[in-house]
């Protein structure tokens, strides 16, 4: 088959010829139509990932679109390896196929599974919103931060807050209140959870999580006690460490979780893709993509950052 093939952890995957997978018990073929490359696609093969293989020689993708041997057309999550989402066959556990409701393309399941799962899985298994709660989404000019926005108000959120650095990103966003990490930043923030802020996902962590927490934290320790701010971590692209003092979470509410693998059963990964897919249309979601053919890979792993690239599979058409 055609696909993508990572055969250096510090280079681009090649596109090329790959060996076909063969199905054994338990699992499936999925023919591709169409493989998201979203950050921890990159993150993989790169080998820097917490949950990166060994060496190279693989096909990269964690997710996808297609069609099994029966011909219904499914989302699949994390294909077996050395088969990856990016090549024209996708080996895929039985128990990791969600079939897509018809009313919605290719591109647009895809689009929407892999930029809102995050954000459908935090407020559902980690952090529950309750209707006319405040979130805060730190890091809301992506897609994946994008996609939170219309999530947190699909379930009711009475106050959403985005904070980015793409001023004209935010203005684009259907929110309450938009901060953009200027040198006005941490004022905007310290007055927001003044007023209250009930959930805050963050994708980027880094320098940017550093200043949200301190505007959560600081000066804090009323004696009939502080607000609960449950602080949901669900990426890294700012950076993977930063430093937070201990009394920051002794005089506040402030609560920190992560939200991804490990801290959240695989099992719950699938159902909430399936949630999300089957509520997809009746809540208009969507998330703004470029599409390119499989054979791009290269130019779509070296594009611009902030562009969420769907890849079709070879001979593929929408």
């Amino acid at each position: 088959m055609k696909a993508a093939v990572v055969t250096d952890f510090g280079k681009a995957p090649a596109y090329g010829d790959f060996r076909d997978p063969v199905a054994g018990k338990g699992e499936t073929i999925v023919r591709v139509h169409a493989a998201p490359l979203s950050p921890i696609v990159k993150a993989l093969a790169s080998g820097k990932h917490y949950t990166s293989g060994a060496q190279a020689g693989f096909v990269p993708g964690v997710d996808g679109v297609g069609t099994d041997p029966e011909g219904r057309r499914v989302y699949f999550l994390f294909p077996k390896a050395p088969f990856g989402s990016m090549g024209e066959l996708a080996l895929v556990s039985d128990e990791m196929i969600v079939a897509i409701p018809d009313e919605i393309s290719d591109v647009r399941a895809a689009a929407v599974a892999t930029g809102g799962l995050a954000s459908w899985v935090a407020l559902t298994r980690r952090a529950s919103v309750q209707p006319g709660a405040t979130v805060l989404v730190n890091g809301a000019t992506g897609a994946a931060g994008g996609m939170a926005v219309q999530i947190a108000r699909h379930f009711g959120a009475g106050r959403v807050i985005a904070v980015g650095r793409n001023k004209t990103a935010l203005d684009r966003l259907d929110v309450e209140s938009r901060i953009a990490l200027d040198d006005r930043a941490d004022e905007a923030l310290r007055a927001e959870f003044d007023r209250g802020v009930d959930v805050v996902l963050d994708f980027l962590w880094g320098e940017p999580a550093a200043r949200v927490i301190a505007a959560a934290t600081k000066n804090r320790g009323a004696r009939s006690g502080e607000p609960r701010v449950r602080y949901v971590q669900l990426g890294t692209v700012a950076g993977d460490e930063i430093s937070i003092r201990g009394d920051a979470f002794r005089s506040s509410g402030l609560e920190l979780m992560g939200s991804g693998i490990g801290s959240v059963a695989i099992r719950e990964l699938l159902a909430g893709a399936r949630e999300l897919l089957t509520e997809t249309n009746s809540a208009g979601f969507d998330a703004p993509v470029t599409t390119l053919p499989l054979m791009a890979v290269a130019d779509a792993w070296t594009g611009p950052s902030d562009i969420r690239y769907i890849l079709s599979a070879a001979g593929h058409t929408y």
